[in-house]
């Protein structure tokens, strides 16, 4: 129960999740599907196991005959607090008119109701889900061969965590993760300087009272960590089941992510030591900044854009559905 007493912390900092652009169009429909039933059929609220929350969607493309498909899961936003699976529909819609059985999945999310609800409890949930959306896929008639994992703000912290450190335990082989501004990993450094100018960080202050970040810290991996294991670095491998950067290695998978240089929900430094990992292991990725835009990425649509064109050059490439 000691979590729920930083669940201030916790929800204060996330409570907002980020407004991908696929909910307000700039586009003119060029990353968007006309749905009807000639494109995919959508079928919801399947089973992952016994929490309330252990539901997901499957969208199938209307091209039955193959023999084997691509699966792209697709993680919800909302600060690890607050999001529906639903709120995906039209993302997920455009990956099945690409040819993929696409998958939206909720989890348990952290609230007075389910305090003892962290970010390792769900990314344990979206782990244990993949092989029941693999299996009710191919129960439809649509094998799976490969997929990819997805999502945005804290649904992208829990696909990187599936594709960087729970890999090796799919059913099937991972390709790809994309997604955009979610939460990395957690060095002081890059936390005390959300939404300061990013060329000009502030340093950390070794007389500061880091109680606060402590408190966050802890509701967030679901292990007390004090301001005294902040002050010493202890608190790195508390974290680091829940930092997916610091599970980067020379297997890991070709990665297309997109962050905001000012943002104030997650530390855009963390994105940084990302791509500093990816590039360190060789791993092919896109990093893409916009350098304008805070969490919502939403004063870049050029950029935006491109992190979209990446997304489907990666698929092509890592995921052909031929």
């Amino acid at each position: 129960m000691w979590g729920f007493l930083y669940a201030g912390a916790f929800t204060a900092t996330f409570i907002i999740s980020a407004v991908i652009k696929m909910k307000v169009d700039p586009f003119a429909g060029r990353y968007a599907a006309q749905w009807d039933s000639s494109v995919g059929t959508v079928y919801t609220d399947f089973s992952y196991g016994n929490g309330e929350a252990n539901k997901f969607d499957l969208y199938l493309p209307a091209d039955s005959g193959r023999e084997n498909y691509g699966l792209v899961v697709y993680l919800h936003a909302g600060g690890f607090t607050s999001g529906d699976k639903s709120g995906d529909a039209e993302m997920l819609q455009w990956l099945c008119a690409k040819g993929y059985v696409s998958a939206g999945i909720n989890y348990t999310l952290f609230s007075e109701e389910n305090p003892d609800a962290n970010v390792y409890t769900q990314s344990v949930e979206i782990r244990d889900s993949i092989p029941y959306v693999i299996a009710e896929a191919e129960k439809l008639g649509y094998p799976i061969d490969k997929m990819a994992v997805s999502g945005g703000s804290a649904g992208h912290a829990l696909a990187m965590l599936y594709a960087y450190r729970d890999a090796d335990t799919s059913p099937v082989s991972v390709k790809m993760c994309f997604g955009a501004v979610g939460p990395s990993c957690f060095y002081l450094e890059d936390w005390i300087n959300m939404g300061v100018d990013p060329d000009h960080p502030q340093p950390v202050d070794p007389n500061a009272d880091y109680s606060g970040i402590a408190g966050l810290f802890s509701a967030m991996a679901g292990k007390e960590i004090t301001a005294k294991m902040i002050a010493d670095g202890t608190y790195l491998e508390q974290v680091k089941d829940i930092s997916a950067q610091m599970w980067i290695n020379e297997n890991s998978v070709p990665t297309v992510c997109a962050y905001g240089a000012w943002d104030r929900m997650q530390a855009f430094g963390a994105s940084k030591r990302l791509d500093q990992a990816l590039a360190q292991y060789g791993i092919p990725h896109e990093y893409i900044v916009c350098e304008h835009s805070g969490h919502g990425l939403q004063n870049d649509n050029e950029k935006y854009a491109r992190y979209l064109d990446k997304v489907s050059e990666y698929l092509d490439t890592y995921m052909p559905t031929n």
